[in-house]
């Protein structure tokens, strides 16, 4: 080892000649090594170019619904308690639809099935504008939010086989696009409908951003064993040192062998991981406060004496706050041991929001909006935290579909509640409160989710 050592580095390039056991392979490979390492970056790109634009588009579907509420309401002649319903179907399609993520995963690949769903998305939004009726328009509507489920739990599971060594960057990465597509389709989608002249363009045009999400995805449906993380874990042969091409390649071969053993590996017990528990509820009162923040925080200002314009505007502060943020919590996170502390920084940010919501609406408002901003950014923690609390790809999609849909089931009554104790008690006193005590336990499921524990060990025992 150390003669071989000092002979590469005393003698020259171009007079180092290879072993002769070695030589033919190399040489008759030559000409692939090259190709194959140009095919895995350039999938690679492909797969981080998707995984932006999906992210993007997992949730305009829902902030321009919501921006364009009243004119739906008026042209479908839809009721005031069916409107009111339709704040509760995006979390239920996630828990009901979620749930069948990984299993079309393990059949399809994970890559196929987030095409599908952008292909989903982009048909329910370009149809449900012009369905003609109530019943059309929320089955069109589901129809999205499904591609949306089953795409919310495979993000995880994409970065954690694609990219395992740099989970916390590319989770930042997805959360970043997801907060940004969040928060643009919130501004934007009512000057994009007075330019197009309607509603319904309105509403449709975003289905041209799911259409182009899809495109990425193509490309990679012809490679499952690619899709199923094995590329992910080999150096492109351009980087490598003369004389390994045949251990990479072995690697490469025992790389894919346990992707197929991990896909014929039974399916864990996952609930009975305490960390799973904790996960979704922590999964759940997160999604319940973002909810209520997105449906209601405008009109508690609005209600204080603030502009309307204003009070939309502070509602794009809270959201824009995820775009930086999302990127640097989920690079924290996975440098810490325990994500505990960085909940618990979180949950004292929604806690002061709230008081401020409560004590001074209108004179802090600006204050409040950043804070409650920095507080939803337990989303992307979450995200996180499904990637760090499982060793495999299997276990990262159970992991993944058990905490939200459990989650997301939690989330629904939420919104719900709070407009119920706003019109019976003529006031938001009661609804902050509900808020100040649902971040309680939130902070403390986060904390036990938050330890060092995998559910393979978990569900083992």
């Amino acid at each position: 080892m150390v003669s071989e050592e000092t002979t590469r580095t005393t003698t020259p390039p171009t007079e180092q000649q290879p072993p002769a056991a070695t030589a033919a392979p190399r040489e008759a490979g030559a000409h692939r090594e090259p190709r194959t390492a140009a095919t895995r970056a350039w999938a690679t790109r492909l797969v981080v170019v998707g995984i932006v634009l999906s992210a993007l588009n997992l949730r305009p579907a829902i902030t321009s619904l919501g921006a364009l509420l009243e004119e739906v309401r008026d042209g479908l002649g839809m009721s005031g308690s069916v409107a009111g319903l339709l704040t509760s179907v995006p979390p239920l399609c996630f828990a009901v639809f979620g749930v069948m993520a990984p299993r079309l995963a393990r059949r399809f690949g994970p890559a196929a099935v987030v095409c599908a769903g952008m292909a989903a998305i982009a048909a329910g939004l370009v149809i449900r504008p012009y369905a003609g009726n109530t019943v059309a328009f929320l089955a069109a509507s589901a129809l999205a939010l499904m591609g949306i489920a089953v795409s919310n739990v495979l993000m995880p599971v994409i970065v954690k086989r694609w990219f395992p060594d740099r989970v916390g960057s590319m989770t930042g990465l997805y959360s970043m696009a997801l907060a940004l597509g969040t928060s643009t389709a919130a501004a934007v989608t009512v000057p994009m409908t007075d330019a197009l002249g309607g509603w319904k363009p309105g509403l449709a045009v975003w289905a041209l951003l799911a259409a182009v999400a899809v495109l990425p995805w193509l490309p990679l449906l012809r490679d499952r064993d690619r899709d199923r993380g094995a590329a992910s874990a080999v150096r492109p042969a351009a980087s490598q040192e003369p004389g390994k091409a045949a251990y990479d390649t072995s690697r490469e071969e025992s790389v894919r062998a346990t992707a197929a053993q991990e896909e014929q590996a039974p399916a864990l017990r996952i609930t009975r991981s305490r960390t799973a528990w904790a996960l979704a509820v922590f999964f759940g009162l997160q999604a319940t406060a973002a909810y209520i923040t997105m449906g209601w925080m405008a009109q508690i200002f609005r209600d204080a004496g603030v502009a309307a314009g204003t009070a939309g505007l502070l509602l794009a502060v809270t959201m824009v706050m995820g775009v930086p943020l999302a990127f640097v919590i989920p690079r924290l996170a996975t440098r810490l041991p325990h994500q505990g502390p960085i909940v618990l920084a979180l949950g004292v940010c929604g806690l002061a929001g709230y008081a401020g919501l409560y004590l001074a609406p209108a004179g802090g408002a600006w204050a409040w909006a950043v804070l409650l901003g920095i507080s939803n950014c337990a989303f992307p923690l979450a995200l996180t935290m499904v990637g760090m609390r499982a060793r495999t790809g299997p276990g990262v999609a159970q992991l993944s579909a058990f905490a939200q849909s459990t989650g997301y089931l939690i989330s629904i009554p939420g919104p719900l509640l709070v407009g119920v104790l706003y019109q019976s008690s003529g006031g938001w006193g009661l609804p902050i409160a509900l808020m100040t005590a649902l971040m309680i336990p939130q902070m403390l499921v986060g904390w036990v989710a938050g330890r060092n524990r995998t559910v393979e060990e978990e569900a083992a025992r």
